[in-house]
């Protein structure tokens, strides 16, 4: 199969057309690499550097399918730059879809995140969840969500939709060539921790000591990044013609702020100075996954489900990153 990964010299994308080469698939990466990287691209895989808007000048019939990681992901920034955020995730949306039904391409896997479900009622939070965006990220996913459904409605698209919860970890593909998270800024709790471990930062900062939860720190849940991937594929395999499919990627298991700090301390051998401060506006107490659907209708279950897997995995890509 030939698929277009948009937002391929991110993350999680990039780790996602990583496993789709290894499975033997052709990949086409579009990004303009703004927040990616083109060294993040991995070898075999074709990168055209533009922006999803642009995308119909890359699709044509001979693509099997599309997966959507292109977007900004930073919730704070969001409430500070509307703007830039409904043009990049929304109107990019927009343009994919306007460019997937030009080509008549009729598959696509959407990288959404359970910011949709705002500040949640119950937990575990499953996707019938009341959908209560508390940041501009968030609402521009779920108009995304709802773009997508209507051209499934309309047009006949096969479309997955993927609400993931806290991505962590790091993937070593079949060439021992380690993938994993490198944002600049870094604005994500495990590399945060990493920076105060290796001296990059003075402290690591703990916002807030006062939750209803077992420490009184924030609880979330954390996926190996991996495990996430590998949903992705099984995503592909799964859309069928006409239905908009949506799935919660989490482990259902939460771990704490002060549980983290506590794991990355023992990864890493550093213990390094911590702070608490006052609660940040908009930040639930406890966030964590049903990830029930995804298991019966998938197959899918994560494998590397355990904070210390996740943790020592995002330590040796961190120290491979930064040699």
């Amino acid at each position: 199969m030939k698929y277009l990964v948009t937002g391929g010299a991110g993350y999680i994308g990039s780790i996602v057309a990583t496993m789709l080469l290894e499975a033997g698939h052709d990949v086409v990466v579009l990004d303009d690499c703004s927040t990616g990287a083109a060294e993040r691209v991995p070898a075999g895989a074709t990168l055209v550097r533009d922006t999803v808007q642009n995308a119909a000048a890359v699709l044509d019939s001979s693509f099997d399918g599309v997966l959507h990681f292109a977007g900004l992901i930073a919730a704070g920034e969001s409430m500070e730059k509307p703007d830039i955020y409904w043009e990049a995730n929304t109107a990019g949306t927009f343009a994919l879809l306007a460019a997937m039904r030009e080509a008549d391409v009729k598959t696509l896997v959407f990288s959404s995140t359970a910011a949709v479900y705002g500040n949640p009622t119950e937990v575990p939070i499953r996707e019938e969840a009341v959908k209560a965006p508390t940041s501009t990220y968030g609402a521009t996913k779920l108009s995304s969500d709802m773009a997508i459904a209507s051209e499934v409605t309309a047009y006949g698209l096969a479309a997955v939709s993927l609400r993931y919860f806290n991505v962590v970890g790091a993937y070593q593909d079949r060439t021992g060539i380690w993938h994993g998270e490198n944002h600049e800024p870094e604005t994500h709790i495990i590399p945060i921790a990493f920076d105060a471990a290796s001296g990059r930062r003075e402290k690591f900062a703990i916002f807030g000591e006062d939750y209803p939860t077992p420490d009184g720190t924030c609880v979330r849940d954390y996926i190996h990044v991996a495990d996430l991937a590998e949903a992705h594929l099984l995503a592909l395999d799964s859309a069928q013609t006409g239905e908009h499919r949506i799935y919660n990627l989490g482990n259902g298991t939460g771990f704490s702020n002060k549980q983290v700090v506590a794991t990355v301390k023992r990864v890493t051998g550093v213990d390094f100075p911590v702070e608490f401060g006052p609660r940040r506006a908009g930040d639930p107490a406890e966030l964590v996954a049903s990830s029930e659907r995804a298991k019966t209708d998938l197959g899918w279950k994560p494998s590397r489900d355990s904070l210390d897997r996740m943790v020592t995995d995002a330590w040796e890509y961190y120290q491979h990153a930064r040699a």
